[in-house]
């Protein structure tokens, strides 16, 4: 076998010191001249038709330089992987979850862009919604998304090895239903994005991520960029 350099071997953190004596720079740490503060106008609905958004008393306010609707990202959506790609950067014609990203703003302070969201009017139709993953996929359930029946998007099948042949083999089986809450990879650090353009046309996004290309592509369609001029960089 290989004597390798690194895999297998104790390796010093180069990072930690920083960390644990709080020099560490996050993303929230960064500054640059003339930036601005954006804040997220949320859904209070689970499950909604959005019949209109005026932002105009919000654009109408000193120190807002932008008010960000689903209707100004082409209907672009993204995913993880290819066959999730069903979620969009804000949502044009109904939000599907409590708390959903409904607008953004942009401002030249936190008070002016909070004060902003509390401008914009959303005129909602409430829906049926359902909160059990087991009831949404029976017939006759609300539909988050009208293309998917039952609320499936994708089949998947995982088997290893002889499975019949290992349950003959055990001394106990024990059929049951088992369910997790969601999981979610962790960032030392609050989250937080921090974006500008560089003197070349580059967009440079720094953001507590763990797939750096898996968020260049969808930015890079939503702001009809080269996707080589939108530099995604982690941080944490």
């Amino acid at each position: 076998m290989s004597d390798y350099a690194i895999v297998g071997k104790r390796m010093p953190r180069v990072d930690t010191p920083a960390k644990v004596t709080g020099e560490a720079k996050y993303t929230a740490d960064l500054k640059f001249p003339r930036m601005l503060v954006g804040k997220v106008l949320r859904s209070p609905l689970a499950h909604a038709k959005i019949l209109s958004i005026d932002a105009s008393r919000a654009l109408a306010l000193p120190g807002v330089k932008a008010v960000v609707t689903g209707q100004d990202t082409f209907g672009e959506k993204w995913g993880v992987f290819r066959y999730t790609q069903d979620q969009c950067f804000l949502p044009m014609d109904k939000v599907r979850y409590f708390g959903e990203e409904v607008a953004a703003v942009a401002a030249v302070d936190e008070d002016t862009a909070l004060e902003a969201l509390e401008l914009i009017r959303v005129d909602y139709e409430e829906l049926p919604a359902v909160f059990d993953p087991l009831e949404a996929m029976s017939p006759g359930a609300p539909l988050i998304h009208e293309n998917f029946p039952q609320n499936i998007n994708i089949h998947v099948n995982i088997n290893v090895g002889n499975v019949e042949e290992g349950f003959a083999a055990s001394h106990l089986v024990r059929e049951d239903t088992f369910t997790a809450a969601e999981e979610s990879y962790f960032q030392g650090e609050p989250y937080a994005v921090v974006a500008r353009f560089d003197l070349e046309g580059n967009l440079e996004i720094w953001m507590p991520n763990a797939g750096p290309h898996m968020k260049a592509k969808p930015l890079s369609n939503a702001l009809r960029i080269p996707l080589h001029k939108v530099h995604v960089r982690k941080i944490a």
